[in-house]
């Protein structure tokens, strides 16, 4: 008995002193709930509360399951050069409208303008010789397919991407709403379908190219001459790609063009749970990457097509002029008159042969 008086005394100690604490706790849990029915009756309108809620960036509870779903507004962030905070998804749009288009497209006009000054200030690049009639193979059946299944998929993305980046500050007073909504659309289509094309020819174009890209101690010498070269058309020994064709393939082709590929993988596919933020800074890489790439783009098809003499024909038809090749690739070329390509490479590299001149 005594023993059972002990215990029941300490249970009732115990309940004594939790029952004031549990008195005391009940009514902080209801104050905020009290506080927003009192504010609802004599702030009726004031939902300011609320959305400073749900401005904060955190978790509320949905029905809907997934990453960030119960997170209506993305927490406050800033991107670089901005001096205020905001949200997230408001940071992101402001960069991407603001510097990133302004900048970028900026280049783009000055890039475009730079080059057809230098094309009607000093024309084409001449050869110095007549050419001979008898021509060397330059690229295999392969290499070219490659070849122009990146160019032409690569020039598709261009001019949708930089329509979707520039044409709302463009082309839509031009165009206004309607006809420039069915071009975005079209645009948009076009950019996403044709994106995973681009991708295969890309993996293609570098297993094929990459072994003839290898950089050589001589390099360094064509980039000296480089600028002499297209102004005054000295000539600059390189082997069967020179030192600029190197550096935009590594630049350009390997390194820009896979960050654009895995970027737009990563937004063509929101699917696989990718966070807002995510998927921001990825457009804003995304955009940055395709503006550099085209701006050395632009380069590329100037020197390929009106700024070389005989160069676009090497891609188109494989073969190239003896002078031509003497004089842009002369190592190349000593390299096959010399009959140092085995047999066995005919087909992926450059064979001397003569044809009849077209």
């Amino acid at each position: 008995m005594p023993m059972l008086s002990r215990v029941t005394g300490s249970l009732v100690l115990a309940l004594a002193f939790a029952l004031p604490a549990g008195a005391q706790q009940a009514p902080a849990q209801n104050e905020p709930s009290k506080a927003q029915q009192q504010r609802a009756v004599e702030q009726p309108g004031n939902n300011a509360p609320v959305w400073r809620e749900v401005r904060s960036g955190q978790p509320n509870y949905t029905s809907a399951q997934g990453r960030e779903a119960g997170v209506l507004i993305q927490p406050q962030a800033r991107f670089p050069g901005q001096s205020n905070m905001s949200t997230a998804g408001e940071a992101w749009r402001l960069f991407r409208n603001g510097p990133v288009t302004f900048y970028g497209g900026w280049l783009i006009v000055l890039a475009v303008m730079g080059i057809g000054a230098f094309y009607f200030a000093k024309g084409p690049l001449m050869l110095h010789e007549k050419p001979t009639g008898r021509l060397v193979q330059r690229f295999s059946t392969v290499e070219r397919w490659a070849h122009w299944s990146v160019a032409i998929s690569f020039c598709v993305l261009a001019v949708t991407g930089m329509l979707l980046l520039f044409g709302k500050h463009v082309l839509l007073p031009i165009l206004g709403y309607t006809m420039f909504g069915w071009l975005g659309a079209l645009a948009k289509n076009l950019h996403n379908f044709l994106a995973p094309l681009f991708m295969v020819s890309l993996v293609a174009f570098i297993l094929i190219y990459i072994r003839d890209n290898i950089p050589e101690k001589g390099d360094l010498k064509w980039f000296s001459g480089a600028f002499a070269m297209f102004w005054s058309g000295k000539h600059v020994p390189s082997g069967r790609f020179n030192a600029g064709e190197k550096a935009y393939f590594w630049i350009g082709v390997v390194i820009l063009c896979i960050t654009l590929s895995v970027t737009g993988a990563i937004m063509l596919f929101p699917n696989l749970e990718q966070l807002r933020m995510t998927m921001q800074q990825t457009n804003v890489i995304h955009s940055v990457s395709a503006i550099c790439m085209t701006l050395l783009a632009l380069g590329h098809i100037y020197v390929g097509t009106i700024g070389v003499e005989g160069a676009y024909r090497n891609m188109r038809d494989g073969v190239t002029d003896e002078t031509w090749a003497k004089e842009h690739h002369e190592l190349w070329y000593n390299d096959v008159k010399a009959g140092k390509i085995r047999a066995a490479e005919v087909d992926a590299a450059p064979q001397a042969r003569v044809q009849p001149q077209p």
